[in-house]
C-alpha cells in the first residue's frame, strides 16, 4: 500500500489541497503570454523585429568575407595570374627565339645546298672539259700516228711501184726482144731499151 509523505499530509488548517509549485503566479502568466507570442510570430528570420540584427550580421559577415577575399584570396589569385603571365611571356620568348634559330638553320641549309649545287656544276663542267681535252689529245695522237703510218705506206708503195716499174721495163725489153727474134729479125738491146723507155715516158 502506498503511503504519502508526512509533509504532504501535515497541512496547516484552512489551506486547500493544491499542488505545490516553485513558479510564482505572475511568472506563470508571463510564460503563457510569451509562449503565445512565439507561436504567433512564426519563423524568426521572417519576423520584421529581427531585420536590424539580421542586416547588421549580414554587413559584418559581408565585411569579413570582403576582407578575406581582399587579403587572402585576391593576392593569391593575383600572384598565380602573374606567375602564369610571366611563364607565358617566357614561353613566347622561347618560341620566338627557337623560330629565329630554325629560320637561320633553314637559310644556312639553303645556302649550303646552293653552294653544293654550284660546286657540283663547276666540278661537272671541269670534268667535261677535261674529258673533252683528253679526247681531243687522243684524237690528235691517233691522227698523228695514222699520218705517220700513211706516209710510211705511201713510201713503201712508191718503192714497190718503182721496183715494179723497173721490172716491167726489163720484162718489156725481154718481151720485145723475143718478139723481134720470133719475127726473124736481130734484136738490138739498145734500140729495144730506148723504144721501151720512150713508150714508158
Amino acid at each position: 500500500m502506498f503511503v504519502a509523505p508526512a509533509f504532504a499530509q501535515e497541512q496547516a488548517p484552512g489551506t486547500h489541497n493544491e499542488p505545490l509549485t516553485n513558479t510564482p503566479p505572475a511568472m506563470e502568466g508571463t510564460t503563457v503570454h510569451e509562449a503565445g507570442t512565439e507561436h504567433s510570430a512564426g519563423f524568426p528570420p521572417f519576423d520584421s523585429t529581427f531585420y536590424p540584427s539580421q542586416i547588421l550580421w549580414l554587413a559584418i559577415i559581408f565585411g569579413l568575407f570582403y576582407l578575406f577575399l581582399n587579403k587572402v584570396v585576391l593576392p593569391r589569385l593575383g600572384h598565380i595570374l602573374e606567375v602564369r603571365r610571366d611563364r607565358i611571356a617566357q614561353d613566347l620568348d622561347t618560341a620566338a627565339r627557337m623560330k629565329e634559330e630554325a629560320d637561320a638553320a633553314v637559310a644556312a641549309y639553303e645556302q649550303d645546298l646552293a653552294d653544293a649545287r654550284a660546286k657540283a656544276n663547276v666540278i661537272g663542267q671541269e670534268a667535261r672539259d677535261r674529258a673533252k681535252a683528253e679526247a681531243e689529245a687522243s684524237r690528235r695522237a691517233t691522227e698523228a700516228g695514222l699520218d705517220t703510218r700513211l706516209a710510211e705506206a705511201e713510201t713503201r708503195i712508191a718503192s714497190i711501184k718503182n721496183a715494179a716499174m723497173s721490172e716491167v721495163g726489163a720484162i718489156a725489153e725481154e718481151t720485145a726482144a723475143a718478139i723481134v727474134e720470133a719475127l726473124g729479125g736481130r734484136a738490138d738491146g739498145a734500140a729495144i731499151a730506148s723504144a721501151v723507155a720512150a713508150e714508158r715516158s
